[in-house]
């Protein structure tokens, strides 16, 4: 297969997924239906060995839509090691990641393209279209799409222009040769580590307003909880492998949920603390209950409750974990840091201990299978 046609290059798309059955069929879907020339395009889906219908989803749509997806296999189960799979086994000069709970606009991965050829960029994605459902689910979205909610521009931006990082990412497969694939310890903020690698190697990161993804938000506080929890809490890896990568937002909710509760735990023996405490608290309230109001004023009180509680998840959610990181992390602090696996290197061995695969031929690590579509 050629790698050019009208000087545009050939496109791997790769997709982690675990346990996604619910969401990697309408994900499939807008990935396979692309303006992008067919011919110039492959898709590959690593499973983290789903104990759902996750992988017979996908050969049902494959199938169904006469066309031909790679299914690679995951021992290690999380997303970075995925993405290093598919990055390796991937044909094309650019990889594109989609994720399994997000859709895409039909002319994503020709935007994609096209922005990294104008502006020559390392990595260029769009803004995290949250998509809700339900009381709660619509008020994660509007809370997570705010500024106050979630910090990064790539939430909420809506201009064209250079940033930290992006949502999913579009690369030149080179600049995986230069500075290395994803950091296969980090179970989040992994996205995070690898642009500040590429910046801090002169790279740039672009967000593009038209290349357009929809995102499946939580839609339980419990789900919501865990999620920001995990963010925090490796956020403090990332911390000890790039201390400047973090700015100061990072540090506010760590450093409100400690002064609260280091207040709290001298207030029996000290009423100023006591106070100090309670107005912190009070303070916060009525900050993020204005910021609720604003959001849901159209859709009730039950909205507003409903946002008012997202923004006290996340933000207490990720300060708790970035606290707990503190504390699980210790020692890594005067630990070596061992360098990113290399394009071409073994992939790191999986939290189970079984090699987290290597291509070889038409198979990768016992698994590799390609499903083609039938037309009917």
């Amino acid at each position: 297969m050629s790698d050019e046609h009208d000087d545009r290059p050939l496109v791997s798309v790769v997709i982690p997924m675990r346990n996604e059955a619910g969401s990697i069929g309408a994900c499939l879907e807008t990935v396979l239906a692309q303006d992008y020339p067919a011919e110039l395009f492959e898709v590959i889906v690593v499973d983290g060995d789903s104990d759902d219908a996750s992988a017979a989803v996908v050969e049902e749509v494959a199938r169904r839509t006469a066309t031909s997806v790679r299914v690679l296999h995951n021992p290690a189960r999380i997303v970075p090691p995925a993405l290093n799979l598919a990055i390796r086994a991937a044909r094309g000069s650019v990889i594109a990641r989609v994720d399994g709970h997000t859709r895409i606009d039909s002319d994503y991965v020709r935007v994609g393209v096209e922005t990294l050829k104008r502006t020559g960029a390392d990595n260029v994605g769009g803004p995290m279209t949250a998509v809700g459902g339900g009381l709660l689910g619509d008020a994660v979205a509007r809370v997570t799409s705010s500024r106050f909610g979630v910090g990064s521009y790539f939430h909420f931006g809506t201009e064209e222009r250079e940033v930290d990082t992006v949502y999913l990412g579009m690369w030149p497969r080179r600049v995986f040769a230069k500075i290395g694939l994803f950091d296969e310890e980090l179970v989040r903020n992994q996205d995070d580590e690898l642009n500040y690698r590429l910046r801090k190697s002169g790279g740039r990161v672009l967000l593009n307003p038209a290349m357009r993804s929809h995102y499946q938000n939580r839609q339980s506080l419990r789900h919501l909880a865990k999620q920001y929890f995990q963010y925090g809490m490796w956020k403090v890896r990332v911390l000890q492998k790039h201390p400047r990568q973090m700015s100061w937002r990072h540090f506010v909710p760590p450093a409100f949920v400690a002064g609260v509760l280091a207040l709290g735990a001298a207030s029996p023996f000290s009423p100023t603390a006591a106070a100090l405490g309670a107005t912190a608290l009070l303070l916060y309230l009525t900050v993020i209950a204005v910021l609720a109001a604003n959001l849901s004023a159209k859709d009730g009180v039950a909205a507003w409750g409903a946002a008012l509680a997202a923004f006290a998840i996340i933000h207490l959610g990720w300060g708790s974990g970035f606290t707990v990181g503190l504390l699980r992390f210790a020692p890594r602090w005067w630990s070596e840091e061992p360098a990113p696996p290399g394009l071409d290197a073994p992939l790191v061995a999986s939290r189970a201990g079984a090699p987290a695969g290597v291509v070889e031929g038409d198979r990768v690590d016992g698994t590799r299978k390609e499903i083609r579509g039938r037309a009917s």
